[in-house]
């Protein structure tokens, strides 16, 4: 077996995939270019090795993928802020589309045969019906979301040209950390609401921000799917296994099937933490669908994935751990 090329994985998700996919007796190369990346998780990865590049830069990908005898990747990389592609939509088409062209080209020139696309539920936009399964129009309503939709086309016609299947898997809300304490979630800045909560919590911020709070849902504040981080991870080495043994191109929902609002997960956060912590309305955000809410009866159905810490209290419990014990993120 070769090795395994995980772009963006020294990242949240991409760190928490990697620790699996380790145990699992995968040889891992990380692609990273530690702008959101962190060096640090390299010390709780014994066995990975890292490549410091971009995915724009073809001759790297080329040289890593020949190098290292890599047979097949997980796509990791991207810039996954709603509000920031609002306001940015360039730098998310450049990264997000541009890049990942450069990356695929290299991938195809090198043989690259079987590719683990992290999409997003951003894909579907307003859901027209809930919980959102794989039949669900997508109409994005943000620059992210189009981007996700848009690597999903691109990766269904390299198929069709250069037979690369692929499996894109559709998430929301990664949540959590690593329930062994070594991994977590460090964004600068913070955007994610159970991190922002916990931090809230924690005195590290004033207060946790309410963006909307008259959507229709059953407080008037928006409806989310959290999925602990090592669910998802185990998701993508499911689909890769699933890749590697025939499977053609294809695409999974990923969701706990319930939906938590942002009162309930401030609410949770009290709980878990004993803690107040203070929360203040404020506007809607632009782009923002009222709820999005996956269903994963397919993914269930086809490559058994059930998540095994699918509750909030857990989910924010091992978050909260995280934080307690990292005051300065992985800095300390």
């Amino acid at each position: 077996m070769g090795a395994t090329l995980v772009t963006g994985g020294a990242g949240y998700i991409g760190s928490h995939t990697v620790k699996l996919m380790l145990r699992q007796g995968y040889d891992v190369v990380i692609y990273d270019t530690l702008e959101l990346g962190h060096k640090q998780v390299l010390k709780y990865l014994p066995g990975a090795k890292l490549v410091q590049g971009d995915i724009g830069d073809g001759n790297l990908v080329a040289n890593t993928v020949k190098e290292h005898g890599v047979d097949s990747v997980i796509h990791f990389a991207a810039y996954a802020s709603v509000p920031e592609s609002v306001a940015q939509p360039v730098k998310y088409y450049q990264n997000n589309i541009v890049k990942t062209l450069t990356l695929l080209d290299a991938l195809n020139a090198g043989g690259i045969k079987h590719i683990l696309f992290s999409s997003s539920a951003a894909t579907f936009g307003e859901p027209q019906y809930s919980p959102i399964d794989e039949n669900h129009p997508q109409k994005p309503t943000n620059p992210y979301g189009q981007t996700k939709l848009d690597g999903e086309h691109i990766l269904h016609w390299y198929d069709v040209a250069f037979g690369i299947k692929s499996i894109s898997l559709r998430y929301f809300c990664a949540a959590g950390a690593d329930p062994e304490g070594e991994l977590g979630e460090d964004h600068t800045p913070e955007t994610h609401m159970i991190p922002l909560t916990l931090l809230t919590a924690l005195g590290r911020r004033p207060d946790i921000k309410m963006f909307g709070g008259d959507y229709p849902t059953r407080d008037g504040t928006g409806v989310r799917d959290y999925i602990h981080v090592t669910d998802l991870g185990q998701a993508h080495i499911l689909g890769l296994e699933a890749l590697k043994n025939g499977a053609d191109t294809t695409a999974y929902n990923l969701g706990n099937g319930r939906g938590y609002s942002v009162k309930e997960v401030i609410e949770t956060g009290r709980q878990v933490t004993g803690k107040e912590i203070v929360a203040t309305p404020a506007p809607r955000r632009p782009g923002d669908p009222a709820e999005l809410v996956a269903s994963s009866a397919k993914i269930e159905k086809e490559l058994g994935w059930k998540p095994q810490y699918g509750d909030l209290p857990t989910m924010m419990r091992t978050a909260y751990q995280w934080f307690e014990s990292h005051p300065n993120g992985y800095e300390g």
